[in-house]
Parts: structure tokens; sequence; C-alpha cells
């Protein structure tokens, strides 16, 4: 069964106060006394209170909304995952409301608050990396939720999706296997974003196993066009220069090949690229990207399905799926580059 949200009252009476002071509290928190502000504010993060704008004193206490905070809307890797994820949802008579954190936990944590504040339901959350205090509001809003674009076996949370570091170890393997040794990596920050870092450790895990391959040198950056261009750019003026680069996402790489062009560095023959996500970009740049297929549409509509089992049962299941290598022109074959940089 489904524990019951923290209320107003139940806010007032742990803190000793009116409900007026409470929301007093929220809404005009310099009209209130320091020490009783902090009491009032130590009991609401305690049990996990959010103002409640939606109405869920209903008898059903449901809203049939669903929330979803992903990383960023200018990035298309989200979209149709998400479509499918709310076209699923929708013809269960559910309404998906989206947030975007920017990558930045504080941030998610202020959106996860919001949505719960509005009446979300449950939440679909990318990536299994967030900070104890965020772990901590859902585990006493006891909000369901589901983890899509990562997959993690011995954990006990609710997944729908995959390995980033197997992903990222099959793109790196299928580099080795064109004869590439001397390798480079341009990724997305790590810090805080948990894909990234597995996707970083697989190519390392690969390379490592391999005695003769070599790891020149991991440059982390923004997803951007532009930052993909600077790294791809500060990698190529080293005095020790790959053969191949593999990037964190498709939009690193296609920032990649467009700086090549500009620096008039032939890919693949000088010098291979490849991606993740296979993204429309993979196939509009020029060399088209190998790149890892990511399964959005699958991962979308396994995500809802998981959710819709929780917001009936309370429980489900995790899914691990596959991801796919995509081989197009970006990656070639080392003997066949007209410079192997080996020397």
């Amino acid at each position: 069964m489904q524990k019951a949200s923290p209320t107003l009252e139940d806010v007032a009476r742990a803190a000793r106060v009116s409900t007026a002071t409470i929301s007093r509290t929220i809404n005009t928190p310099d009209k209130v006394a320091i020490e009783t502000r902090e009491r009032i504010e130590q009991v609401i993060e305690k049990l996990g209170y959010t103002p409640n704008f939606s109405g869920r004193a209903l008898a059903s206490n449901r809203s049939n909304t669903v929330g979803a905070v992903i990383p960023t809307m200018a990035n298309a890797m989200f979209a149709s995952g998400l479509q499918v994820f709310q076209e699923v949802l929708s013809n269960a008579s559910y309404n998906l409301l989206v947030a975007s954190s920017g990558y930045n936990t504080d941030t998610e944590l202020q959106q996860i608050k919001s949505l719960v504040a509005q009446g979300a339901d449950g939440l679909l959350l990318i990536g299994s990396s967030r900070p104890e205090a965020t772990t901590r509001f859902l585990q006493v809003r006891n909000v369901p939720y589901v983890v899509a674009w990562c997959y993690q076996p011995d954990d006990d949370r609710y997944f729908a999706g995959f390995d980033n570091t197997k992903a990222a170890t099959s793109i790196t393997a299928e580099v080795l296997k064109k004869g590439h040794r001397r390798i480079a990596m341009i990724a997305g920050f790590a810090e805080q974003n948990d894909r990234s870092r597995n996707r970083i450790a697989g190519v390392q895990l690969c390379i490592k196993n391999t005695p003769d391959a070599e790891l020149l040198d991991v440059i982390e950056t923004d997803y951007t066009l532009e930052a993909g261009g600077d790294a791809f750019e500060k990698i190529m003026q080293q005095s020790a220069k790959p053969t191949a680069i593999i990037c964190g996402n498709d939009v690193l790489a296609a920032g990649a090949i467009v700086r090549a062009r500009q620096l008039k560095i032939n890919i693949p023959g000088e010098v291979s690229v490849t991606g993740f996500d296979d993204i429309s970009l993979a196939t509009a740049v020029t060399p088209s990207l190998t790149t890892v297929r990511v399964p959005q549409l699958e991962m979308g509509r396994t995500a809802a399905r998981v959710m819709l089992d929780l917001l009936k049962d309370g429980t489900s299941k995790s899914h691990e799926l596959e991801t796919e290598i995509i081989h197009r022109e970006s990656l070639a074959e080392l003997n066949n580059a007209a410079n192997r940089n080996l020397e």
C-alpha cells in the first residue's frame, strides 16, 4: 500500500506551530523568526513535505500525472524515448510533465520536488547517481520512480535501460578490431553524470585489457558541437596523436568532424571518430558516424510499462536493454588510413 504523503497539519504538529506559521515560512519566510523558521525547515526536510498545489486531497489521492526530469531539452538523445514514454502513458489516461536539470543534481532535486508538489504520482529519472538528499526525499515521500538510460543489476531500484560500461566497451572493442592502438576519448563531464562516467570506464577497461593499446587522453567537456570541436583540436595538437577518437555521444563526435573539416584533417583517413546514441545527427554529418545505437524507443516504452506497474501494484521488475554498433564511414581500418600517426 502506498504511504500517505505528509500534510500541512503533519508538519505543523511536528514543528509545534500553527498551519498558518508553516504557510508563512514557505511563502514569506522573512516574516517568521529565524529560530522558528529553522525548526520548521528541518521538519519539512525530515518529513519530505512539499506544498500541494494540485488538489491531491481527492479521495483517490491520484492526479493521473507522471513527471520526468531529463538532463537537457537541447539534445535529441532523449526526445524519441520520451515521446514513446508519453504515448504509452497517454493510452493509460496519464499525463506527462517534463522538467530539465541541466545536468545539475541540485537543480534535479528542485525539479523533483516541484513535480511532486504539482501532484506527480510517479517519476521518470535519467541515470542512477544522485546525492543523498535526493534519494532521501524520494524515500521519505515514497515516490514511485523508474530509472532510464542506464542499468545496474545489483540494485533494488527499477531500471529500464542499458549498461553504459558494456556499451562503451563494445564500441572500443570495435575500434581495436579495426587495428587502432593509439586512442583518445572526448566525454561529457563525469562528476554528476554516471552515464558519462561509466562510458569512460568502459573505454578504459577495454584498452587496459589490450596489452599493445594505449589511451592517450580523455577530455571531459560540455555536450555541445563547439565543445566537441575544441576537444578534438586540442587532442590533434598534441605530439602523440591518436588514430581513433571515441566520443561519449554523437553531438561531441559531430563537433569533432566539423572541426576536422575546418582544420583540413581527413576523417577517417588521418583519424577515425566514433559516437554514441545514434541520433539523426549521426547520418547528417560527413562522413557519417559509426556509433552505438541506444534503444530509445524500446526504452521509453519499457519505462512507461514499469511505471504503470508501479502505480497499479506498487511493484515491477527491471529491464536491461541491448545496444548495437552501427557501422558507417567515420571508422576506418588502420591499414587503410592515409596517416597512421604511429610515430
